[in-house]
This record gives structure tokens, sequence and C-alpha cells, in this order.
């Protein structure tokens, strides 16, 4: 076949990204709606199908594309971890083509025995493939197209349902057009939906100025677990730098006693593949892991790429590291932040191959400790390929790793980041405080082609950041934020427990923490309970028995006449679970509006009787109407409501 031969033309394939040079995402039995531009020339039927296969089948399988409005449209079911590859081809049905052509021609009365004739060479191709009843069917048929005097009949079959079925089955595919491969990378579900709590394991003693070790870490893990969370995050647990290190609320001169920054990785009590000795052991490490486990909790450990001044690193491979003329090292800047702690990795270094192989042999080190979740400390600031590589290398040997990515940068380069390999990612959620601001946002997030690769992940805070709406806020503000992550989001995380005890002495003018726990041990009523904490506890909880929050991209958000209040609709896949949720963005005054239901979504018409179950307070609502009156007011300023329809 000569390529110019092909009369079907496939175009504007989606979803793709880039051309196909990145992969979009899916966890485990989600779907990928594949469409394109499908067309040729004349008035010929054409037909379409897309093709897939997982990375170890050599069986393409197939499902066959349907026409829809301006374009055409086929779905697929991801079922394994791993790669799947997929693409589209077409081709003109001949048969079908026929079958079109002697109806139109019989429903205008014209005598077609020439046209049942050229039919006979479709039945005895179809026949090949068929069943035996099939075959016989079809033997029928072509007795009949061939004999004039059964010609009632034979239009009559002609034209039968059941006649283009079998076309439909085993269609010749003549001149077929085949599109380019694109690829889709499948995760476990955790990719999609995840409850992170952060906090430093060197706070979690419950005496005064105690360092905290591991076994402390492991009486804390029944907190994490009541209050709903799978995900456990440790900042740095590696020794400390000792040479610059900083002293309390960052100061460049540390005292006796001052624990420094644990992201100034390393000293003489090793590296990145040790623990600081503070901490406890690597038995006791595993010890920890091994009970969260146990528990439904999974420890995600930071990966910083960066070195303090006594690293080993520093003396084994100075190539790593950029030396200015005077023979000192350029130590990490982000100005105007300096951090005289912490050297810069320099990744245009001569001996990459050996870093690079080292920063990969450094996560297994941590994935065969038991660890599969990954929070990576400022990405950015690494090279792209180096980051698809690596990520590549990690999931082809351990498929369940996941990495979140710590990057508040540009959203280009935050972009990227997902797109050469990163599960999650931060993002500006910690910002976005108004409903035109968390509209706009949510919308990008699922509306544009960033759905098909960046999960986002929504933190209210951090240990870097304490954002100017949270300084002296009221608990309502706190309810409010973590209930705006909890659902917009399937992945949410905070920073406790500074969160839930609402602690929020800033820097003045800045979004940073006083006495920040960076630079020093905190001490904390572990247990300390409060509504904030209640609160989060059930709606994690809801969370887990709510597959519409369990995804982010189903949402639509609902008309509402109050900017203060901000409604929206989720589902999952199947429409099994339906929820609205309506949430007061005003922290100290009673708000009601009148909020549309949006029919169309909900597939149904006005005058539909609609139940409503709010899953905090368990009271259940009968709507009648499109428009309903929703008020809410603190101490609870939001509903989630469950939909019976």
């Amino acid at each position: 076949m000569q390529k110019n031969q092909r009369r079907v033309l496939i175009e504007n394939i989606t979803p793709q990204l880039n051309n196909g040079d990145f992969q979009i995402k899916r966890v485990v039995n989600e779907i990928v709606t594949v469409n394109a531009d499908i067309l040729a020339d004349g008035h010929d039927i054409i037909a379409a199908a897309v093709l897939y296969k997982h990375e170890n089948s050599k069986k393409w399988n197939e499902v066959r594309m349907q026409p829809r409005d301006n374009n055409w449209q086929a779905s697929f079911t991801v079922e394994k971890q791993g790669f799947y590859s997929y693409k589209i081809i077409g081709w003109v049905d001949y048969a079908l083509n026929w079958q079109h052509g002697i109806h139109r021609k019989i429903d205008d009365h014209q005598i077609v025995h020439s046209e049942l004739l050229e039919g006979i060479d479709f039945l005895k191709k179809c026949s090949k493939k068929g069943t035996a009843s099939e075959k016989k069917y079809l033997k029928n048929l072509i007795e009949i197209f061939a004999d004039t005097s059964k010609y009632n009949e034979a239009i009559h079959e002609a034209i039968s349902n059941k006649l283009q079925t079998i076309f439909l089955k085993y269609p010749e595919k003549k001149l077929v057009n085949t599109s380019k491969e694109l690829k889709v990378y499948v995760d476990r579900l955790k990719a999609r939906f995840s409850t992170w709590y952060e906090f430093f394991p060197r706070s979690a003693s419950q005496k005064d100025n105690v360092h905290g070790t591991f076994k402390d870490c492991e009486k804390l893990l029944p907190k994490v677990l009541e209050m709903g969370f799978d995900t456990l995050y440790f900042p740095p647990i590696h020794p400390i730098g000792e040479v610059n290190r900083k002293g309390k609320n960052n100061t460049t001169e540390a005292f006796e006693g001052d624990v420094g920054s644990c992201w100034g990785i390393g000293s003489k009590d090793g590296g990145h593949k040790s623990i600081n000795p503070q901490l406890g052991t690597l038995k006791d490490f595993k010890a920890l892991v091994k009970k969260a486990s146990s528990l439904g909790i999974e420890i995600a450990m930071d990966y910083a790429l960066q070195a303090a001044p006594d690293h080993p690193w520093v003396k084994e491979h100075p190539s790593w590291f950029k030396w200015r003329p005077d023979g000192t090292v350029q130590y990490a800047e982000n100005p105007p932040k300096k951090y005289q702690d912490i050297l810069p990795i320099y990744w245009e270094s001569e001996d990459f191959k050996s870093l690079w192989n080292e920063c990969l042999d450094t996560l297994f080190y941590w994935i065969d400790c038991g660890i599969r979740v990954f929070r990576v400390d400022n990405p950015h600031t690494k090279p792209f390929y180096f980051w698809n590589w690596i990520i590549s290398e990690v999931k082809s040997k351990y498929p369940d790793v996941l990495f979140l990515a710590e990057a508040f940068t540009a959203p280009k380069i935050m972009q990227q980041l997902g797109k050469v390999g990163y599960t999650q990612s931060y993002t500006y959620f910690t910002w976005r405080n108004n409903k035109h601001e968390l509209t706009e946002y949510v919308e990008e997030l699922t509306k544009t082609d960033q759905k098909e690769y960046m999960r986002p992940n929504f933190w209210p805070n951090t240990p870097d950041i304490n954002p100017f709406h949270l300084q002296g806020a009221n608990e309502s503000k706190y309810i409010q934020r973590y209930v705006l992550a909890a659902t917009l989001s399937s992945n949410i995380g905070i920073y406790g427990p500074v969160f839930e005890q609402m602690i929020d002495e800033a820097i003045i003018g800045k979004e940073e923490y006083l006495n920040s726990e960076k630079f020093q041990i905190c001490n904390y009523d572990w247990f300390k309970q409060n509504k904030l904490t209640s609160i989060i506890s059930k709606v994690n909880k809801i969370r887990k028995n709510n597959t519409a929050l369990q995804q982010t991209n189903n949402i639509k958000f609902c008309t509402i006449n109050n900017d203060n209040l901000i409604a929206f609709y989720k589902w999952d896949d199947a429409k099994e679970n339906e929820l609205f949720i309506i949430i007061s963005l005003d922290e100290y005054n009673t708000q009601q509006g009148m909020m549309r239901v949006p029919l169309h979504e909900l597939g149904i018409g006005p005058g539909h009787h609609l139940r409503v179950t709010d899953l905090i307070t368990e009271i259940t609502y009968d709507w009648y109407d499109e428009w309903n009156f929703i008020k809410l007011q603190t101490p609870i300023p939001f509903h989630i409501f469950k939909i019976t329809k």
C-alpha cells in the first residue's frame, strides 16, 4: 500500500501531551476517553477504533469509536499499573457504505438486483470470520441475494440490524491509517487520593526540651490515625551539618544545643543514607514504618538533594559542587534568602553520571527500607531531564513509589515537573482565598490539559508558609480552609500540630512562622482536642466513605447569589456517589443565598424531587425547586450534602 492511498485523516487526538512526548496519567481502573477529528474525502462511511495494550501485553485490545457532534470518541479502562499504549486506526468501511447506499435506494423504491449481487462479496468475507450460527445465516443470505425470486426477503435482510451488527463485528480494514502511539502511565489509587499529615520527629517527645525519637513518633500514630490521615510525612531525618549550622529563627550563629535545619543534610555521622542518631537507629525507623503500615499509614520521606558543608559527599566528590576562585564553595541562595548551611549540587559537573547514580541509589536504599512515598524538596532547582530519568528508573522497578513535588514556583515549571513524572504537586491553593481566585484556579486545574498530568495536592500551610489569611485567624477560618482543601482536591495535607492547634505567630510582614520549627525543637500538647480536630477527623472520614471526594476533576461550580458562599457539585466516574458542597468564605458572619441546582449535570428535569443529607449534621432536606435556600453560620460554616435522587 502506498501511503498516499490512505483516505482517512486522523487529527487533533486528545488526550496527549506535547504531541506525545509525555504520557498522560491515570490510576488503576480509571477510564481514558480518547477523542479525535476523523474525516475522509467524499461521502463514504468511515470507521475508527482505539487500540490499547499494557506494556506487558503483546496483543492490542480494540474499542470502536463513535461519532460525537464534531469529533469521534471511544473509552477504555486501565486495569493494571505501569504503561499503556494507545493509538487510533481509521478506514473506509465499504460494507457499511454498501448497506447505507442500498438502504437509500430501497427507500426510494429503486430496484437493487445488481447491488444485492455486489453485497455477496462482503457476506463472504464476514463468513470467514463468523461463528457457526453466523456462517449459517450468511450462507442463507448469499443464496437469497442471488435468487431474484426471493427479492423481497433479500432487501429486508440487506438493511437489517442483524446484518449491520455482523458488519460492525467483522469490518474489512482496507487502506487503514494509523496514528502515532501515545502513552498513559497508571499508578495505584493513592496517587489520586491521599491525606497527608506532616510533623517534625524531633518535636515528637511529650517531655519539654527533649529531642524526639522514632519511638516517640510511634506513640503519636494513634493520633494520626484518629484524625483520618493515611500518609505521615517527615522532614529530613538524616544527620544535620555542624558547619555553618543555623540557630533559632534562622540566625547565622548557632549556640550550644541548637539543632539546626534538618534540610542541612550531612555531617560526620553520615549523609543521605544515614539517620540522625538523636532520632534513633535504622532498626527503630524500620519498626516505625512497619507499625504505621499495620495501621494503614504510609511514612513519606523527604528527598532533598543538597548537602551541608560537612556532608561526606563534599570530601569524597568535590566535583559535585561548584567552587569559587578563592577555594570556597558557593552556598545556596534564593535572593534575598541565603542558606549558609547548605551547598547546592553542581548539576553541570563532568562527573554527573556518578552523581545521578548516587541519587538513584539513595532512593533505592530507602525503598528497600519500606518507603514508597517521597516528598521532594525544591525539585524546580534541579534539571528536568534528571527527574525524568530518575523517576523512570524508580518506577520501572518499583511502580508503587509516588513522588510529591514541593515546587511553589512559576506555573509552567510546576507543569513541566508533572509532565516529566511527578505523581503529585503542591499548588497555589495556599494563597487562593476568595471565591473568584478559588474558582478560577480549580477550573484551570480540572478543565485544561493539566487534568491529564498534574495531580494537585492542596496544603493550607507548610513549615515554610504561614499565609497571611491564617495569621491571627479564628477557628472558623481554619475550618473553612481545611474543608476547602479536602473537598476541592482529593490529595491534601497539613503541617501539624501547628495547623489544628492554630499556632500562627508570624514574623511581622512575612508569611513565615515566628520561632520556626525548621530551626528548633518545639513542644506540643500532642493530644489536645478542639472543634477543629473534630471537624478534620469527621471530614477525613467523609472523604474515605465518598468516592466523589477521592478524585479532583469531576467538579461543577454552582451558581449561588452571594460571593461569600462557594458551592460546587462533585461526582465519581460512575455517578454512583454525588455531593453538593457549600462553604462560607466569611469566618465571622452568617451568610445566606439561593443556590441553583445543576439539573443538566444531574440528569434530571425541573420539578424533580431531590433529597440531600448533610454528612456532618446528618440532617436530611427535600429540595423540590431548581433554586434552594442556603444559610451558613459559625461554628460550622459548610455543608457536605450527599444527593439521593
